[in-house]
């Protein structure tokens, strides 16, 4: 058995790979798509090593810190990716492309992905882009050798690309803030997906059908995908952030890992779109724990201090912004509503901008 047959038996085993995609993932070999050392991966050493992580259902970072040198001690960003199989193919599977359709592809990264669809579909019918030019300079030489040659762009995925338009399907690989108007005009009557959110939370598919010049659709999933160049969201140590500062201090009773996870933080990061969080646990065995906000551009931060049996957390926040009152309010509209769910909430994209909604495209709460 091959290692690309284990692969398919994992995929198969996990119920991810559908019988449209299946002779794709059978014929394209991800080995043509990953480097031969990464993330402490080496081919030459250890040959068994570095195959067993290719053909697992994992992804796999293939650049980080923007292809820039990392130095002892710094935040490392993983800025380019293998993605992990089974997401990939969930992603194929919300697109709903059919056979002669044309698909734009914005990230193309290793190149992996555009390959598939390449595969499926003809070379004449993937446009995909890439916003930096040694990871596409890099995936065409992997096409090339596995065989397929889309069509590879240079440039901001935000634009997408309209020379090629009009596009049946556009697929996005990396985490946007907003839906472009640009894809709408060059998807005027398909489908758009994307990863979707703000600095709070980003962990959700946006999956839009157009029409008339309107993008509208639900969220689902749960991708952990880069992040749009142009417009990350804050990242790295809290050394990097916190330098002893005194803030100013209250109390709360809201159990701060309430407010980070996943169904009120995607409610949350609907208003705090500019700060993220990090939870930080005691060493010592405590069951005590740290919540950490900040904000993206590093003026303010706040913390929640959580112990076991407690009802009463302290609180500190530093900075223009009360970070930590941000988030409380959106927690409380979030239980005003009802608590809803992620599924309930939908996105609406037109001329006016985007709108999020709960329910029916009516009823805006963003």
């Amino acid at each position: 058995m091959t290692s690309q047959e284990q692969l398919l038996q994992e995929l198969e085993r996990k119920r991810a790979l559908t019988p449209e995609w299946r002779d794709a993932v059978a014929s394209v070999d991800r080995a043509h798509f990953i480097p031969d050392t990464f993330e402490g991966h080496n081919r030459a050493e250890n040959p068994g090593h570095w195959q067993e992580a290719v053909y697992s259902d994992a992804p796999l970072v293939t650049q980080v810190n923007d292809g820039n040198p990392v130095t002892g001690g710094e935040f490392t960003l993983s800025t380019s990716s293998s993605s992990m199989p089974s997401i990939m193919l969930e992603m194929l599977d919300l697109l709903e492309v059919e056979s002669g359709q044309r698909v734009l592809e914005i990230g193309t990264g290793t190149g992996y992905n555009a390959a598939w669809l390449a595969h499926r579909l003809g070379d004449a019918n993937v446009t995909t882009v890439e916003f930096d030019a040694a990871v596409l300079a890099t995936a065409v030489d992997n096409l090339k050798r596995a065989g397929y040659h889309p069509t590879a762009v240079l440039g901001n995925g935000r634009y997408g690309h309209p020379e090629g338009a009009p596009y049946h399907r556009i697929i996005c690989t990396c985490t946007m803030r907003q839906v472009p108007r640009p894809w709408l005009e060059q998807c005027p009557d398909g489908r758009i997906l994307t990863p979707w959110g703000s600095s709070y939370f980003a962990s959700s598919f946006a999956t839009l059908d157009v029409k008339g010049g309107k993008a509208q659709g639900r969220f689902s999933g749960d991708p952990a995908f880069m992040w749009d160049r142009t417009q990350r969201a804050g990242a790295g140590h809290v050394r990097d952030f916190y330098r002893g500062e005194k803030g100013r201090k209250s109390t709360t009773d809201i159990e701060p890992r309430n407010v980070i996870q996943d169904d009120p933080a995607f409610f949350i990061a609907l208003s705090v779109t500019d700060a993220w969080y990090r939870w930080c646990e005691a060493d010592d065995a405590s069951g005590e724990a740290t919540l950490w906000l900040f904000a993206d551009d590093g003026s303010s931060w706040a913390t929640v201090e959580y112990a076991p049996g407690q009802d009463t957390y302290e609180v500190e926040q530093h900075g223009p912004r009360t970070l930590w009152d941000e988030v409380r309010t959106a927690f409380l509209r979030w239980h005003a509503l009802g608590t809803p769910q992620r599924a309930r909430f939908g996105l609406t994209v037109d001329i006016d901008g985007q709108r999020v909604w709960l329910d029916n495209p009516r009823n805006t709460v963003s």
